[in-house]
């Protein structure tokens, strides 16, 4: 039966099993276990199942999961054959890399535009987009009406510029700036990547083995 409320720690593990999934499938493999995906996932098989049963019966007792079907029907519940249209502001490395390195289309996503207000990128083609100038942007957005802005700006300019698209009604923010937009506007869907942040993690798990290596 699926719960009306499903934990955010859930949901940030779908992506998870959606990978591994077709990882398997090109491996050629039909069917897995509670155990073998929550081994190969880092999880318990009871969490595997409390995972998977908020979203419904996808398993069969002595059988396990048939790994296509489980894959689609994660793939469903992500929302991976809709398309909502997005936006990268900011042409600058990271937005650059973004337009080349990710396949908004199989993440139930358009790119539809990018934008950047450095006069050495504008007209420039990235991922096969030609870099529009930010000032063009609220008439962009008015036309065509965007979900999601893909935020490539520096930190000082990330407030103004949320400001702006809240404006346009744009409240889906993939966030790649070290501004915090959760901290200052309500009522907005907000999935922030502080790579810095990530990196901090890492030297920290790092020097916590080492103390244990010294211990």
């Amino acid at each position: 039966m699926k719960k009306d409320y499903v934990s955010p720690y859930v949901i940030k593990r779908l992506p998870r099993y959606y990978r591994f999934l077709g990882d398997l499938l090109e491996d050629n493999r039909d069917k897995i276990s509670s155990r073998e995906l929550g081994a190969r996932l880092k999880l318990t098989p009871s969490q595997v199942r409390q995972d998977l049963n908020c979203f419904g019966e996808f398993g069969q007792q002595g059988y396990g999961y048939n790994i296509k079907k489980l894959r689609d029907e994660i793939g469903k519940i992500l929302g991976i054959e809709s398309t909502n249209n997005a936006m990268i502001i900011g042409a600058g490395n990271i937005g650059q890399a973004i337009c080349d390195g990710v396949s908004f289309e199989k993440r139930g996503c358009k790119l539809v535009a990018v934008f950047d207000k450095n006069p050495d990128l504008v007209g420039k083609t990235v991922g096969g987009y030609v870099v529009q100038d930010v000032k063009k942007m609220p008439a962009f957005c008015r036309k065509h009406k965007p979900e999601i802005a893909v935020l490539c700006v520096p930190q000082e300019s990330a407030k103004a510029l949320c400001e702006e698209l809240i404006e346009l009604g744009i409240t889906n923010f993939w966030n790649f700036t070290h501004f915090d937009i959760n901290l200052y506007f309500d009522d907005v869907n907000v999935e922030s990547v502080h790579l810095g942040d990530s990196l901090l993690t890492l030297v920290y798990n790092l020097n916590r083995a080492r103390d244990k290596g010294d211990a």
